[in-house]
C-alpha cells in the first residue's frame, strides 16, 4: 500500500464531527457511491443521504449523513453535512422506532404532499441510521438487500 494518505475532515453546522487520516474513503454521491483514494482529483460532489464508510488500516468507520457536499483537493476530503453520526453512536431500537412511528403516519389518509415528503425523508434517515448502526456494530443485517 502506498505512503499517502487522506485527510477525511466531517464537519455539521455545529462541529468538526471527525478528522482523521485514511486510506480509503466512500461517499453517498447523488448518483451512486463513489470511492476516494489518495491522489484523487480534485472535486466537488454534492451528497445523498447516506452511509459515508472510511478505512484505515483495515478498519472501518462508518458514519450516517444527511446530504450535504463534499470537496476532494489535495488528498482532503472535506464532506459538510447538515448531521453525521458514527455507528457506535446511532441507537438501533430508536432508529428502529422512528422507522415504525414514520411508517404509521406515512399510512395516514390525506397528507398533504409537503408533510408526505417530510414523512419519506424521516423513512429515509431512519432506514439508514438503522443500516449503519448494525453494519457497525457487526450484529447481521435483517435487511436481504444488503446481502446481494
Amino acid at each position: 500500500m502506498s505512503d499517502k494518505h487522506l485527510t477525511l475532515e466531517l464537519v455539521t453546522p455545529e462541529k468538526v464531527a471527525w478528522s482523521a487520516p485514511a486510506d480509503f474513503v466512500v461517499l453517498p454521491a447523488l448518483q451512486g457511491e463513489m470511492g476516494v483514494l489518495p491522489g484523487h482529483a480534485s472535486f466537488l460532489v454534492q451528497l445523498a443521504e447516506g452511509e459515508v464508510r472510511v478505512t484505515e488500516k483495515g478498519e472501518v468507520k462508518r458514519f450516517a449523513v444527511s446530504g450535504g457536499f463534499a470537496e476532494i483537493k489535495d488528498d482532503v476530503v472535506s464532506l459538510f453535512a447538515e448531521t453525521a453520526e458514527t455507528a457506535e453512536s446511532i441507537s438501533a431500537e430508536r432508529a428502529r422506532q422512528a422507522l415504525e412511528r414514520a411508517k404509521a403516519e406515512s399510512a395516514k389518509p390525506d397528507l398533504d404532499p409537503s408533510h408526505l415528503a417530510e414523512i419519506d425523508a424521516a423513512i429515509r434517515r431512519a432506514q439508514i441510521r438503522l443500516r449503519v448502526a448494525r453494519r457497525g456494530s457487526g450484529a447481521p443485517s435483517l435487511d436481504p438487500r444488503e446481502h446481494e
